[in-house]
């Protein structure tokens, strides 16, 4: 891809109304937001709200016929944003299952901004659906749920408009979190010229393997999950399944699609008594193993932990992923 140039919007400033609390999630000032912003529509993305009062933590909630409603992304700065002139990788850090972005830093705040302070790196944190599994899913009864498009077809073009980004194979990651941790493994093998690095932290890797003793197990849970919180009873790969589709998401079936790329992956050893977390992370643990079993026959590398514990971020190890993901992109 072309290096990035950026738009006049794109270098402006701050401007606006949003305080940092709700850029990290905090409740009760969605009303005081203001539409005028530094950043401009385009892409089929048109902002609806936007803060950008914060230095660090930038807001903007769109309109887009990809989404039935509006979904929002939050964008971390680095510290010398404003005053550098300089051009930033980036990362895109996607959240987990029954969640949204803000639930997402909540997870990890204080945290995000305190991990990625002084790092010449940009950190883009987008909605991704309560169950929506980071896909186009195969029906809806709510609407369009097409986050596979948001992201890939807007979202990344639109940061690139917008901000100083490498708009390029080595300016950008992808990693996530338990089903974001799912969607950037697929992300990064879909479309392998957006992304030189992936990590999963507890993140599933296969749709076909066992996982909590079932067969494609991971494809059960999704279309499950998709059609009770997302989609109002339709599914992300259909029933009986969309086959391709799944081959086509599926880290076991896109090995070489990971060859020169930088791989992270984090599962837990040993998940806390409860459904949940035994469930989520039962599951990542054989689904992660099973796919390092292909990329080691296919010769692969990659970097990988296991560790006791269940199905949350682990503080050490996305800071180590930070710092690795900061020496495989292209320096600020």
């Amino acid at each position: 891809m072309n290096e990035h140039r950026p738009t006049r919007r794109g270098v402006l400033k701050a401007v606006g109304g949003l305080s940092a609390a709700m850029a990290l999630g905090g409740g009760g000032v969605l009303a005081a937001a203001s539409t005028a912003s530094a950043a401009g529509d385009g892409r089929g993305l048109r902002i609806v709200e936007a803060g950008e009062s914060d230095p660090r933590m930038w807001y903007y909630r769109f309109e887009t016929p990809a989404i039935a409603w509006k979904p929002a992304v939050n964008v971390l700065l680095p510290d010398d944003y404003h005053t550098s002139g300089r051009r930033y990788p980036v990362l895109y850090l996607l959240h987990g299952g029954g969640g949204d972005f803000i639930e997402f830093d909540r997870q990890v705040n204080g945290g995000i901004r305190a991990w990625t302070a002084g790092k010449p790196l940009i950190v883009v944190m987008p909605d991704g659906g309560k169950a929506g599994w980071y896909s186009n899913p195969v029906s809806s009864f709510v609407g369009p749920r097409n986050w596979e498009h948001f992201h890939i077809e807007q979202l990344i073009p639109w940061i690139d408009d917008n901000f100083r980004t490498y708009g390029e194979y080595d300016g950008r990651a992808v990693s996530g979190f338990s089903m974001g941790g799912f969607g950037a493994l697929k992300y990064a093998a879909k479309y392998w010229g957006h992304f030189a690095s992936v990590s999963a932290h507890s993140g599933p890797a296969s749709l076909r393997g066992v996982a909590d003793g079932i067969a494609g197990g991971v494809v059960h849970w999704a279309n499950a999950s998709s059609a009770a919180a997302e989609l109002g009873g339709g599914m992300v790969y259909g029933m009986p399944w969309d086959q391709n589709r799944v081959s086509m998401d599926n880290p076991c079936e896109r090995v070489e699609s990971y060859r020169n790329k930088r791989i992270f992956m984090v599962a837990g050893t040993s998940p806390a008594p409860t459904f949940w977390d035994k469930f989520n992370e039962t599951g990542v643990l054989q689904t992660q193993r099973e796919w390092r079993g292909y990329l080691d026959r296919a010769g692969i590398p990659y970097e990988w932990y296991e560790e006791p514990g269940g199905h949350f971020v682990r503080e050490h190890l996305f800071r180590r992923d930070l710092d690795g993901i900061i020496d495989r992109l292209r320096k600020a």
